[in-house]
């Protein structure tokens, strides 16, 4: 019986037909055609340029972000796709954002003046410029609703205790909600910790930040400094076992337990310079034969870090890899559509900036859309998929996939169906889900489509020893699994847009906050 089974699974993938969970597909040879025109040598020409030192690490709304705009809209513009922005040129969406620069921000502690970055304290919150603030600080406990009924914090200062990202940010909210002053975050359980997680993100609090015009109104959470347990101690004289211990013992039912942390009175400034800059999507499109205003849009973003302190950030898989894997797939089906075989739904191919800076692009686009959220069917999204991550050095060929479950059970299988008939990557779904530690569902432009009810599959390779970092180079990247998984994304979007049916939607996500 097993040989029999056996024979009748060859015979079928002889004739080229898999089925997976309900999705018959068969191999299609116009598909292979095209998928083939997508080569090492077209990914390589175009990322050593977009990652070369002449583009000075394409940092958002600088003049390397300017010319790789200019190069990737030359490319969409040459191999014929419209430009569908009714302004300007039609290929550019223009972004319009506004920075914020850090200046004179301090803690006062008793005299002890502790600056922002360069003490125990980052600030974060909104940027607005303030007279020295002299401030009553209370203990509010871990900072649940409980915790801040038990306290008066109305007007005041409130310093809290969490555990986790969600937490600190749903303190910060509550303590909004209940009308604060101001916060006191301790996020880390130790200084070193604090020290850390402060150098990792020092570039980021200190060199500011870029923000849509329309995040500069009122924030829904309170204003506060991410402090050190040892700044925590200082500010309440009182240490921070104990500060921990009356949360547990509040917990267990000592509702007296945090109001013996007395309040005291600290001092502190905040001080911001601000310009506005434009920046700029870049989008090419290619009009369905039948079914025109469904519209698959792929993504990716072609911002980068810049250049820090000296040394050029060159972005080369982050997210270079995504970039020249659109411009190669939009090749591709302008070719198809050249030769009469066009996809049969709309495609707008966008690479989008401002990622590095919060998804600012793809979140323009979102409330800004050219083709409405309500015909977009799907959005692919590419983000470092040229290199091996840290975490599948022993892997061999393998995509990993963030969404593709999430909200239609029939994406899911087309993806994994055309990897068997053409590909046959291993799909690594290690950080699919929504709840994972990482967070990587909610940190990459296909955000800004999922959070809309919009199907995303967000392809990557996870991060490698060189994250971030000027040695992220066009001499690693691996252009051969590259070409391999720009074919994948291509066999995927070949078979949506051309199904008789739209993608159906058949789950529906709980949005979050993530900011």
């Amino acid at each position: 019986m097993k040989k029999i089974i056996l024979l009748l699974v060859i015979s079928i993938m002889s004739n080229g037909f898999v089925q997976s969970q309900n999705i018959t597909l068969k191999k299609d040879s116009l598909a292979m055609h095209y998928a083939s025109t997508i080569t090492v040598e077209d990914l390589r020409e175009d990322l050593t340029i977009l990652a070369s030192d002449a583009l000075e690490g394409r940092e958002t709304g600088k003049r390397g972000q300017k010319m790789a705009a200019a190069y990737i809209r030359a490319h969409f513009e040459e191999i014929g796709l419209e430009g569908p922005v009714k302004t300007g040129n039609g290929y550019y969406q223009d972004v319009p954002l506004v920075t914020l620069t850090p200046h004179n921000i301090y803690l006062n502690i008793k005299g002890e003046k502790l600056k922002h970055v360069e003490g125990d304290i980052l600030y974060y919150g909104e940027s607005i410029n303030t007279d020295e603030i002299n401030s009553e600080v209370v203990f509010a406990g871990n900072g649940s609703k409980k915790n801040f009924e038990a306290i008066d914090v109305k007007g005041k200062a409130a310093l809290v205790i969490v555990s986790t990202r969600p937490e600190r940010q749903a303190a910060l909210t509550l303590g909004k909600e209940e009308g604060v002053e101001f916060m006191f975050v301790v996020y880390h359980n130790t200084d070193e910790e604090f020290n850390t997680y402060r150098n990792r993100f020092k570039n980021t609090f200190s060199t500011g930040s870029l923000k849509i015009d329309k995040d500069l109104e009122e924030s829904k959470r309170a204003n506060s400094f991410f402090i050190s347990p040892t700044v925590a101690s200082k500010i309440l004289n009182a240490s921070f076992d104990k500060m921990s211990k009356a949360i547990k013992d509040f917990n267990k039912g000592k509702k007296k337990a945090l109001k013996k942390i007395k309040s005291k009175e600290v001092r502190y400034k905040t001080n911001f310079t601000k310009g506005r800059i434009v920046s700029e999507n870049v989008l090419g499109f290619i009009e369905g034969s039948e079914f025109k205003d469904e519209v698959i849009v792929m993504t990716a973003h072609y911002d980068h870090e810049g250049i820090k302190n000296g040394e050029i950030y060159n972005g080369a898989d982050d997210d270079g890899s995504g970039t020249v894997a659109i411009m190669d797939i939009a090749e591709a089906f302008s070719k198809a559509k050249a030769d009469g075989n066009g996809p049969r739904r709309s495609i707008l191919f966008m690479t989008v900036t401002g990622e590095e800076k919060g998804l600012l692009g793809s979140e323009y686009y979102a409330d800004n859309p050219i083709f409405p959220l309500v015909n977009t069917v799907v959005n692919l999204n590419m983000d470092m998929i040229g290199r091996i991550g840290k975490d599948h050095e022993d892997q061999g060929e393998y995509i990993r996939l963030i969404g593709s479950d999430a909200m239609s059970t029939e994406l899911h299988n087309i993806n994994e169906t055309v990897n068997e008939l053409y590909t046959g990557l291993f799909l690594d779904y290690s950080v699919n889900d929504k709840n994972h530690s990482s967070r990587s569902y909610y940190r990459s432009d296909h955000w800004n489509f999922a959070k809309n009810d919009i199907p995303i599959i967000s392809y990557g390779n996870g991060p490698h020893a060189d994250y971030h970092k000027p040695t992220d180079t066009v001499d690693k990247i691996e252009f051969e699994l590259l070409r391999k998984r720009a074919q994948l994304i291509f066999y995927t979007a070949w078979e949506v847009a051309n199904r008789n049916g739209r993608l159906i939607v058949d789950k529906s996500i709980d949005t979050v906050e993530t900011k």
